[in-house]
């Protein structure tokens, strides 16, 4: 049976846990296994360039180590050490910032984001320019908050639809990403709450690693 790995680059945990539990409809009996891990080491929430560059080399280094899986999904919506991790390895290697901006061009006509920070918004827009997909993006609005609150923090959910329905509303998005892995429980609230489609990035990224599976028939289907 196939093995996707799920890589989260930072050490928190939870982070870990919340994802895993958001991947358990993707989970299938007679499917790849899907193992989410994390670093042990790594900044606890990547909310900088200097946490980028530390996550990067751990990225590639465990990819680079791990013989047992067939893909990886680094769940980060930074995506730290996707190109590098792509020059170590034959394997698929997917990031989920750039999976979830490719199932939000195929969903809707202007995506927005709901990131953690200003710097998460610089650097989203950043990518998106070199991509030469900002035409596309509606907005990038930040929700102020660290990883951890995002995942814990008991009005969480209020605080990510405010900025969601700011980016509906004001910025003319028609749908929407959580711009970090640590929104994964929110997904399904947060589409209920708004009427608009949602892109959560670790399922994205997890989705198209599965159908990779499928038709490189690596996965026993």
């Amino acid at each position: 049976m196939a093995l996707i790995r799920v890589i989260n680059p930072n050490s928190n945990q939870a982070v870990t846990d919340s994802m895993s539990a958001a991947l358990n409809p993707l989970r299938m009996t007679d499917g790849p296994q899907i193992d989410c891990v994390t670093i042990a080491g790594a900044p606890f929430g990547i909310a900088s360039d200097a946490d980028v560059a530390v996550a990067t080399p751990m990225v590639r280094d465990l990819i680079a180590a791990d013989s047992d899986a067939a893909a990886f999904v680094i769940a980060c919506y930074s995506d730290p050490g996707l190109a590098e991790a792509r020059a170590v390895t034959g394997k698929p290697v997917f990031g989920i910032g750039e999976c979830a901006v490719l199932g939000a061009l195929a969903l809707g006509r202007r995506f927005g984001a709901i990131s953690i920070s200003d710097w998460s918004v610089t650097r989203h827009l950043e990518r998106l320019r070199r991509l030469n997909l900002d035409g596309r993006c509606a907005g990038d609005r930040p929700l102020g908050s660290s990883v951890e609150e995002v995942e814990a923090a008991p009005d969480a959910l209020d605080r990510i639809a405010a900025v969601g329905r700011a980016l509906r509303d004001e910025d003319g998005a028609d749908v929407l990403i959580t711009a970090c892995a640590g929104m994964a429980k929110h997904r399904l609230p947060l589409e209920r709450a708004l009427d608009i489609p949602v892109i959560e990035p670790v399922q994205a990224a997890t989705t198209q690693a599965l159908g990779a599976a499928r038709l490189s028939g690596s996965a026993g289907f």
